[in-house]
């Protein structure tokens, strides 16, 4: 059997999910192979899903770099095998790190910081998890620590808010991109402006009113004009635009990270031989089914003779197999009495949890390779 959760956000790491569902399994039927391929889509957990996925890979501290907020916080990069240097922005600019929510004046400088650092290391490619984002600034702060500048080579004032004020852009600081491209890792398909933009849509989760959605979207329309590209891209208004401005200045591509994960981890493979697949995240509901992972890995199941179950902290909605049918699940906060209990206590839970997939799912025979 396979499990392959998405992290539990603000809560563990998707290893660390992974690990506390199996020992809840194997104390229910404890001679059964049990395969832990950690998953996720690009944002909280990257660094640590593709650590675990791939061999060899080793991670660089890069020191103090600037937060969301404007105070410093670690910055790390993972090297892997072949000079690929992985960044994740929700490990440097994630919204847990922010002290009180900004939404005008939020930042991805550290972001750019780290990849600075990737960068003088030598890379030849370099791949950039987008995801659980604080800010809105069209991935500006980013590209400001990587040598972009405004008119007469001043700048940029930190955050979204301010790109409206920009009178226009100098490119000729700016690194380039390693010889081997960059990718980006993301699980929205929304563009940069507009109503299903990136203000519109991801403004109102990290503090803005609708005036302040307004604001910014007239910022990142300005931004846009300066800098070129095609803001209509699909994933362009990822992390706060962070996906447009990568696009634009570096000719990045974009691709579902989820995706991306499952084929580093060797899931697709795995799931062929699998009589049991559990996922999970920390709040399954209707948008798990549109583009993040525990959809994706849903639909990766079908035509397989896996049986699917899902274990998350909240259910909100009946999970649904690729096949219109009913899935089975469970939820930390049934099992425990409450969300509070749920969050105090998640690794015991989770163990419970898998114990009761157990019962639920397993046949009589044992479970393992086929």
């Amino acid at each position: 059997m396979v499990i392959a959760p998405d992290s539990f956000k603000g809560s563990l790491a998707a290893r660390e999910v992974a690990e506390a569902i199996a020992a809840g399994w194997r104390a229910a039927r404890p001679a059964d192979d049990i395969r832990v391929l950690p998953q996720a889509d690009g944002g909280e957990g990257t660094l640590d899903a593709i650590e675990a996925a791939v061999p060899g890979s080793v991670r660089h501290d890069v020191g103090a770099v600037t937060g969301p907020d404007g105070r410093t916080v670690p910055g790390v990069w993972l090297e892997l095998p072949g000079r690929v240097g992985v960044v994740e922005l929700a490990q440097c600019c994630g919204l847990p790190l922010m002290r009180e929510l900004d939404p005008l004046g939020a930042t991805t400088l550290g972001l750019g910081e780290v990849i600075r650092a990737a960068l003088a290391q030598g890379i030849d490619r370099l791949v950039i998890g987008l995801g659980g984002s604080a800010s809105t600034d069209g991935g500006a702060g980013a590209l400001s620590a990587l040598g972009l500048r405004g008119t007469d080579g001043a700048t940029f004032p930190l955050g979204g808010g301010a790109l409206a004020r920009l009178d226009g852009l100098d490119r000729g600081a700016l690194l380039a991109p390693p010889s081997g491209g960059v990718v980006l890792l993301s699980d929205v398909s929304a563009p940069l402006l507009g109503p299903l933009g990136a203000a519109a849509v991801f403004g109102p989760q990290k503090g803005a009113s609708p005036e302040q959605v307004g604001v910014l979207d007239a910022a990142l329309s300005r931004f846009a004009s300066l800098l070129g590209g095609d803001p209509t891209v699909p994933g362009a208004g990822a992390a706060g635009g962070t996906g447009y401005g990568f696009l634009a200045a570096w000719g990045a591509t974009i691709e579902s990270g989820a995706d991306y994960l499952a084929r580093l981890s060797g899931l697709p493979d795995t799931l062929a031989q699998a009589d049991v697949l559990l996922t999970g995240e920390g709040r399954f509901d209707a948008t798990s089914s549109s583009g993040k992972l525990v959809g994706q890995v849903i639909r990766l199941a079908a035509g397989h003779a896996a049986a699917v179950g899902i274990i998350a902290g909240q259910v909100a909605t009946q999970p649904i197999g690729s096949r219109g049918e009913p899935l089975w699940s469970v939820a930390l906060t049934d099992l425990a009495g409450s969300v509070e209990a749920a969050m105090a206590h998640p690794t015991r839970w989770l163990r419970e949890a898998g114990g009761a997939a157990a019962t639920a799912l397993a046949p009589d025979r044992s479970i393992g390779a086929r």
